[in-house]
């Protein structure tokens, strides 16, 4: 049976993502939508859909089963904590808080509400680290002990709210916490140690990229970069085993593999370089490696929503979970305190 959900905030995610994915859903039914921006309502309403007069209406309504939360940052825990208060599932856009105290407190107040209460990780759908998390858990390439992922634009921070610090603006919780999070799905090791370097290049109140390094565990790192002034993008995803690198230029395009069958050749012949001749450096032949693309997984974004309802409904676990929720803001917190300290954060990922 559908449950009925709300979702507040009609902007770029709201409209853009949860109503529209809302309308076309096998598990939920759109009710009706808030936002407390007049000019939003009556869009809203101009497509043909119910909009409530105050969060008190949407809270007081006892056909909601749920809401989703798509409003700025710094107004996400007064809303969550509301809405989980007045006995409403909650699926919060991300980042979920603004620190890892106000998320505490949220996952304390839906244990003692009965709710189900995740963050909106729509990322984990993204073929490019669906395809990259495969690689990594299939061995074709070995032991991984180096990834890479970025992400680059070249139209600077958004001149909205994202750029004020008051309202929980930069990169870092706009695109960082999604590429942590998934790496840390990739990488099922314990973080040792963070370091992050924070751009300011177009303003100097929040970052407006970075550049974070991850130590795991046993010696694997990661780094993870969002750039907004990147006139030429790096590769999307560069991953390094022992037995072989995998690639993705775009994330419109597949993985490119190069397997290591053979780790020694007969004879190495020297290649010129501009420096002068070099064994070390000779490119490998096809005796040696295998070359190949790695087939793009299938990906379906309802299927967040569908595990949203599943776990409502005790069929399921929710795909995001508190712990993971608090890890990704607890690494998020350390990267901005290494950022501005300039040092390397030891990490006590037990907590």
């Amino acid at each position: 049976m559908k449950k009925n959900l709300v979702v507040i905030g009609y902007g770029g995610m709201g409209a853009g993502f949860h109503v529209k994915n809302a309308l076309t859903s096998d598990v939920v039914n759109l009710l009706g939508v808030y936002d407390i921006d007049p000019a939003k309502q009556e869009s809203a309403r101009a497509h043909g859909l119910k909009t409530y007069d105050s969060l008190d209406a949407v809270l007081t309504d006892e056909q909601v089963d749920l809401v989703t939360v798509a409003i700025p940052n710094d107004d996400h825990y007064d809303t969550v904590v509301r809405a989980l208060k007045a006995g409403k599932h909650v699926l919060c856009e991300k980042p979920v808080a603004m620190n890892s105290d106000e998320l505490d407190r949220m996952i304390r107040t839906a244990k003692e509400a009965g709710c189900i209460f995740s963050v909106h990780q729509n990322r984990r759908w993204d073929v490019d680290y669906l395809a990259m998390k495969a690689i990594y858990e299939s061995g074709k390439i070995g032991e991984v002990f180096d990834i890479e992922s970025r992400i680059h634009g070249s139209r600077g921070i958004p001149s909205d709210w994202r750029c004020q610090k008051k309202h929980g603006g930069g990169m870092m919780l706009d695109w960082g916490v999604h590429l942590i999070d998934q790496i840390l799905m990739i990488v099922p090791k314990r973080i040792e140690n963070i370091y992050c370097k924070l751009d300011h290049v177009t303003t100097a109140e929040v970052d407006d990229g970075f550049q974070l390094h991850l130590t795991f565990e046993g010696g694997c790192r990661a780094m993870i970069e969002v750039g907004t002034c990147n006139f030429i993008a790096m590769p999307r995803f560069y991953m390094r085993g022992k037995k072989g690198s995998a690639l993705i230029r775009d994330w419109r395009e597949p993985a490119e593999i190069v397997e290591c069958t053979h780790w020694s050749e007969s004879e190495v012949l020297p290649v010129q370089t501009a420096a002068g001749l070099t064994k070390t450096m000779a490119p490998r032949d096809f005796v040696t490696t295998e070359c190949y693309a790695w087939e793009r997984p299938h990906s379906d974004v309802h299927d967040y929503y569908r595990n949203f309802v599943d776990a409502i409904d005790g069929k399921a676990e929710q795909f995001v979970t508190h712990a993971q929720m608090m890890r990704v803001m607890r690494v998020m917190e350390a990267a901005l305190a290494s950022g501005e300290q300039n040092k390397v954060i030891a990490f006590d990922d037990t907590l």
